[in-house]
């Protein structure tokens, strides 16, 4: 007997702003996806509470007898602190302070996520992929997004247009329940403004200097994916 056809589960949905009955997309079968760790340093208490929030979620919902894909991702390339210096990277600020290899400090700090979670008893997911295991489809999304027109390349980087995605009837802020006035106003000033539409626009490929060892080709020369792509 499957619990779950017996015992409804409520979650509270951010669009909505009600709670409501869970019901899956397909009956007996759940995919879960966890924005997981960039690893560029040690993980602290504060990042393992998320991952210890949803490790309690994943098991109850395997206690429902559901069958669950449990997907976390490993981001490890291109962490830049802002928009603007290429070599803001975080990546390559460590592998410079320790002397290795970016890939090098990628599979250092994933070994050593691993261990610490190992600590907590924490189930392990389905699947983890690596920002960097999927850069082909990074840039397939990255393309598919300036042809519907929510997106722009400039200067060999490419942004998302947060202006035209309303201006197709769409409401971007939807879900944190702000409207576009109020990002608007609440844009911080940063570094590499210049090249955007609007401040509030956010990176999906970055064009990557000579200097910059983390690079891959795409239709707009060598780059790496932005944060909000590889999550």
């Amino acid at each position: 007997m499957h619990l779950y056809k017996n015992q409804s589960l409520k979650i509270y949905n951010s669009l909505s702003g009600e709670k409501e009955v869970f019901k899956p997309i397909h009956d007996g079968a759940i995919g879960m996806y966890v924005c997981g760790p960039t690893v560029y340093s040690n993980v602290h208490l504060g990042n393992v509470r998320t991952f210890m929030s949803f490790d309690v979620i994943y098991r109850y919902l395997i206690h429902l007898n559901y069958k669950v894909r449990y997907v976390r991702n490993i981001t490890d390339a291109g962490h830049l602190t802002d928009d603007g210096n290429v070599e803001n990277d975080r990546f390559v600020k460590q592998s410079k302070l320790e002397k290795l290899e970016p890939m090098e400090i990628v599979q250092k700090y994933s070994v050593d996520f691993r261990k610490v979670l190992d600590h907590f008893n924490f189930l392990p997911p389905t699947i983890e992929p690596t920002a960097t295991g999927h850069i082909i489809e990074q840039i397939e999304l990255t393309q598919k997004l300036i042809d519907l027109g929510f997106a722009y390349e400039s200067n060999g980087s490419v942004y998302f247009d947060v202006a035209a995605y309303n201006e197709k009837g769409l409401n971007y802020g939807e879900l944190s329940n702000r409207n576009i006035d109020e990002l608007f106003a609440n844009t911080r000033d940063l570094d590499g403004q210049a090249e955007k539409k609007n401040p509030q626009d956010f990176a999906l490929w970055k064009s990557a200097s000579p200097a910059h060892i983390m690079r891959w080709n795409s239709p707009w020369g060598d780059g790496f994916p932005g944060w909000h792509l590889e999550c």
